[in-house]
């Protein structure tokens, strides 16, 4: 690409690691971000540094349609007035990941999804590496715990097997993106604050299907309706973990182990108690991530190896702190109905639950599902009138974070668990769900 001029469209971490990548590459690179905050500055002084051409506050709408590429950043809305008008001149676009997979030298697993995405994607690399294959993991993995997928592309010793975690957002303008090993973690509704519908959700997804063939290898949740339909007559070979044993699934619970089966053997990997993350859905995606690693061509031992050293990944059912029988439990990167109904089914001890947020426009009246044990539903936030007028025995408490969990203290008893899942976005109160996260387990820690 040396000499080909690329504009990119967002100065937050995607968007400066694909500058830093079309540089490396001997790109002519252009940034623009209309935001203007002091880190937002920073990062772009920081480019120009390295040589970028960069506007902060502006968009130069001309030089980016004169770019031979132009590549956007994820929380670029699809409805902006730059694609918009970028549109408007005949001008296209790619995401981030999609640049950056057209400098990969290895293999590609993508794992798309409505929840379990980021655990399952880390967990997936750190099996490939416990069994001794090296693997490299980013893409919309976030908090810090991976890096944008420009950045894997500048590795000096390219991995044996790249891990993407790929969002909705990111698929929605690939061109070449194809993985060899594709995951689905599952499939419901979300972001529909951004989507016209559930629909349209899901197309975008779909996006990494595109290009599949018959080499192409899939990794599916076991008697998923939902997930079936979307796959539809996609080529490729299908492999599936789920729960349940069954003769056509390959990666399953039974007799209180997590099991393997491959070339047509049975593999015991580790009793479902030891495994250290919480939750039945986090069985569901360590059973997902062993799948895919086996086929990626890790070993049993090694992936038992793995699944034995894994850890709790931050704000997502993260146990905080235990005291006088309750549990407080952060699940704040819990976004959506689904995942939240997902953390209820996996805890075994009675739940006070706390949800809210910024509303995105799902329906809640099916937030509690019938095999949960739910002592109290506390509402707050934004959502949270709407949420206690739809779920029958939720009790709406006006105020903060803190009020609502001060509530929660004095319901919860010897035995009960104090869960925050809350169904919604953070950013009616907080920068971000990591933010919300950090925030309610340090009440938890003053509680307790």
């Amino acid at each position: 690409m040396n000499g080909s001029t690329v504009a990119i469209i967002g100065l937050g971490a995607s968007g400066v690691a694909a500058a830093r990548l079309a540089l490396a590459k001997g790109a002519d690179v252009y940034v623009s971000d209309l935001h203007t905050e002091p880190a937002v500055a920073t990062r772009g002084a920081d480019l120009r540094g390295a040589g970028a051409r960069v506007d902060v506050g502006e968009h130069d709408l001309e030089r980016m349609a004169r770019a031979d590429l132009v590549v956007v950043s994820p929380g670029i809305p699809p409805r902006a007035p730059v694609l918009r008008a970028l549109e408007d001149r005949g001008v296209g676009w790619i995401s981030e990941p999609e640049f950056a997979v057209r400098f990969f030298s290895g293999s590609l697993i993508g794992i798309t999804g409505t929840n379990g995405k980021t655990t399952t994607a880390l967990l997936v690399a750190h099996l490939l590496e416990a069994a001794g294959v090296r693997a490299a993991v980013g893409g919309n993995v976030g908090g810090g715990l991976a890096p944008p997928a420009s950045e894997l592309a500048l590795l000096a010793e390219p991995p044996d097997w790249y891990v993407l975690e790929m969002s909705s957002f990111q698929l929605a303008d690939v061109e070449t993106f194809r993985p060899d090993i594709g995951v689905v973690t599952n499939l419901a509704p979300d972001h529909l604050d951004r989507y016209e519908g559930v629909a349209a959700y899901y197309a975008d997804k779909a996006r990494m299907l595109e290009r599949a063939s018959a080499d192409s290898v899939w990794v599916l949740p076991a008697a998923d309706t939902v997930v079936t339909k979307w796959m539809g007559d996609t080529p490729g070979s299908r492999f599936f973990f789920g729960e349940q044993e069954d003769t056509g699934t390959h990666a399953f619970s039974t007799q209180g182990f997590l099991t393997l089966r491959v070339d047509h053997s049975t593999h015991r990997l580790i009793s479902d108690s030891d495994l250290p993350l919480l939750g039945r859905h986090n069985r569901h995606n360590a059973l997902a991530a062993a799948l895919t690693a086996s086929l990626a061509g890790a070993s049993c031992q090694g992936i038992a190896t793995g699944l034995l050293s894994a850890r709790p990944l931050p704000h997502r059912l993260e146990p905080v702190i235990e005291r006088d029988g309750v549990l407080w439990v952060n699940d704040s990167k819990a976004t959506n109905v689904a995942a939240t109904r997902s953390a209820l089914s996996s805890l075994s001890r009675p739940v006070v639950l706390l949800v809210g947020g910024k509303d995105k426009g799902e329906d809640f009246s099916c937030l509690v599902p019938a095999d949960a044990t739910v002592k109290a539903v506390l509402t707050y936030g934004a959502a949270g009138q709407r949420i206690s007028s739809e779920v029958s025995v939720a009790e709406f408490v006006p105020g903060d974070l803190r009020a609502v969990t001060t509530r929660a203290s004095s319901i919860a008893a010897s035995g009960d668990v104090i869960l925050l899942s809350p169904a919604c976005s953070s950013f009616d109160m907080f920068v971000n769900y990591e933010e919300r996260g950090r925030h309610f387990s340090e009440l938890a820690r003053e509680a307790a």
